[in-house]
């Protein structure tokens, strides 16, 4: 791994939405930040000149949604692996969840998390805290010095507040200190026991079931907390087309909410199910085509602003049971950039501007960090893409330390190819690609 932060990378498709830049040029990084093209004399120091003819260059990706297990259950992923996941997918930050054990939702927690990324961690980790303690919905956390351990946002991803009135004062204190709220919208008296969508094959197959209205009833009442307190709320994993149409028209009536989709919900409908692979359980549920097409629409009209994976590490033992026993959750890290090539790009859904988009200046804009740009001065922080790089993925060759994925085995169109973060590279494959490095010097 080489830990020079000065390249010249030469001849790439410069994709920059923050910017409005989409052109082919040269980019130059002096001491692991972004500089103008000939401010410095490569040869007085060791700069190294890459050829990227061909392949994209955009700013590092951003997952705003990752599970990285620790502290807790390490026999699924570490802090260490989870990076390295992250790493090997594209990805420069990413937020960390606070389902960890013990939970995210105090100082201490978040320091924890912080010390250990900084010596354990290969790309940047945001921790996120929680909404409330223990993530039991019943009392509000300690926001104050949640904020001054340097958390980014505030979510009790995988459960939610039920009640309303806690929910609103969680809100309102959220907005006083700045921080998003993100948020699993999930009825539990309406989704019950359920396992999978209800719908067509919930009925075919006879299993227990997960209404949409679960997550709507949520995304209603939060789009009214969100105009009482006028705050930012965003609503994670949407996955019905009646979330969307309500995040839609709030959008267009001034409330401050926002909307991430997954790859797995863009590529896959609730038709899997049938397969009985605990692979495709997850929460909330594959739905019907008409859901997906849905996603996709908000992706194209940008009531969507991101593309998360909600990356979920479970063990081989903990998903190889009974459909309905299994845990929720799948990995998503090291496919999500060519399932949302292949679904998006090569689909003609969306451009690959508007794919890169929904990685980098979408997410730093929820999140209100300093991230998802190559402006001049910019810490370099980048992503090499290969938009029509043909593989099948293999979960083998996941650095992640599950393999808890429906995408095993399938036919990817685009992969992340090299990632930098502060201008040191921490993964490449460029040479396995064919790219000649000395031809651009």
């Amino acid at each position: 791994m080489k830990k020079n932060n000065s390249w010249i990378l030469k001849n790439g498709r410069i994709i920059d939405p923050a910017n409005h830049i989409d052109r082919t040029g040269d980019l130059w990084i002096r001491d692991g930040r972004i500089v103008e093209p000939g401010s410095f004399d490569p040869s007085l120091d060791e700069t190294e000149t890459i050829n990227l003819h061909g392949l994209v260059v955009a700013p590092g990706l951003i997952d705003m949604h990752v599970h990285l297990r620790q502290p807790g259950n390490t026999d699924a992923e570490t802090i260490r692996t989870g990076t390295m996941a992250a790493a090997a997918g594209g990805f420069t930050s990413i937020v960390a969840m606070p389902n960890t054990s013990p939970c995210t939702d105090n100082a201490a927690a978040v320091q924890y998390i912080k010390e250990f990324a900084a010596r354990e961690g290969v790309v940047k980790v945001l921790p996120s805290g929680a909404l409330s303690v223990g993530r039991k919905g019943e009392e509000m956390s300690p926001v104050g010095s949640l904020k001054a351990a340097g958390v980014v946002a505030l979510t009790d991803d995988g459960t939610c507040i039920q009640d309303n009135e806690l929910m609103r004062h969680v809100v309102e204190y959220a907005g006083n200190f700045g921080l998003p709220i993100l948020e699993h919208c999930e009825d539990k008296f309406l989704a019950g026991d359920g396992v999978m969508h209800e719908g067509y094959w919930s009925v075919l197959l006879g299993m227990k079931a997960m209404p949409s209205a679960a997550e709507e009833v949520i995304v209603a009442r939060d789009i009214v907390l969100s105009r009482l307190a006028n705050w930012k709320i965003h609503i994670q994993h949407v996955s019905s087309r009646n979330s969307v149409r309500m995040i839609r028209e709030a959008q267009a009536d001034g409330v401050r909410i926002s909307a991430e989709a997954t790859p797995h919900h863009i590529a896959l409908t609730d038709v899997e199910i049938k397969k009985f692979d605990t692979n495709y359980k997850m929460n909330p549920p594959l739905r019907a085509e008409e859901d997906r097409m849905a996603l996709i629409e908000g992706l194209q009209d940008g009531t969507i602003a991101a593309i998360a994976t909600d990356h979920a590490p479970h063990t081989q033992t903990a998903k190889l049971v009974e459909f309905d026993h299994a845990p929720f959750g799948i990995i998503g890290l090291e496919t999500a950039v060519p399932v949302t090539l292949t679904e998006l790009y090569h689909k003609n859904y969306l451009s690959l501007s508007q794919i890169i988009s929904k990685f980098t200046v979408g997410p730093a804009t929820i999140l209100g960090i300093n991230a998802g740009t190559l402006s001049i001065g910019a810490p370099a922080d980048i992503t090499v893409i290969d938009p029509d790089c043909e593989y099948i993925i293999d979960a083998n060759d996941f650095y992640s330390k599950s393999r808890n994925t429906p995408f095993n085995g399938y036919a990817a169109k685009g992969r992340a190819m090299a990632t930098f973060v502060d201008g040191v590279c921490i993964f490449s494959i460029l040479k396995e690609s064919g790219s000649d490095d000395e031809d651009a010097q």
